[in-house]
């Protein structure tokens, strides 16, 4: 953990997918002040019509990607804020993905819900501030 997983329209390249994965290790880790090798990256090409939302009220559904961003309990609202944006600029960037049509969601475990074999077991504690 953390564990960053995007589900998008179409399909990408294994090397545009390898390059996102790359900054948005990378970019998770400095703001997020963790270490890069616990980051793990999941990006999912669902194909043609694999995602869907209702963008306006009285609209089509339109194709659209999903971030879901398992992090460590305790991040404010602006420092989440702050990552998302970031991450979307990269799927913006390398994906060309329309960030209106990007959809990010938070789900926060305690350190001893994230466990990493490589780096000692479970994540270490991290508080408020250390950023």
């Amino acid at each position: 953990m953390p564990n960053l997983q995007l589900d998008v329209p179409g399909t990408h390249s294994a090397a545009s997918k390898k390059h996102l994965a790359l900054l948005m290790s990378w970019t998770y880790a400095q703001t997020m002040s963790v270490d890069v090798r616990r980051v793990s990256v999941a990006i999912r090409d669902l194909g043609e019509g694999g995602a869907w939302r209702v963008a306006d009220a009285d609209g089509e559904p339109v194709p659209v990607a999903v971030m879901m961003l398992d992090i460590r309990e305790g991040r404010s609202p602006e420092l989440r804020r702050e990552v998302a944006r970031a991450l979307c600029a990269h799927c913006v960037a390398v994906l060309g993905l329309r960030e209106d049509r990007i959809n990010v969601e938070f789900t926060q475990h305690a350190g001893d819900e994230m466990y990493h074999p490589a780096l000692g077991g479970y994540s270490p504690d991290w508080t408020p501030g250390e950023r």
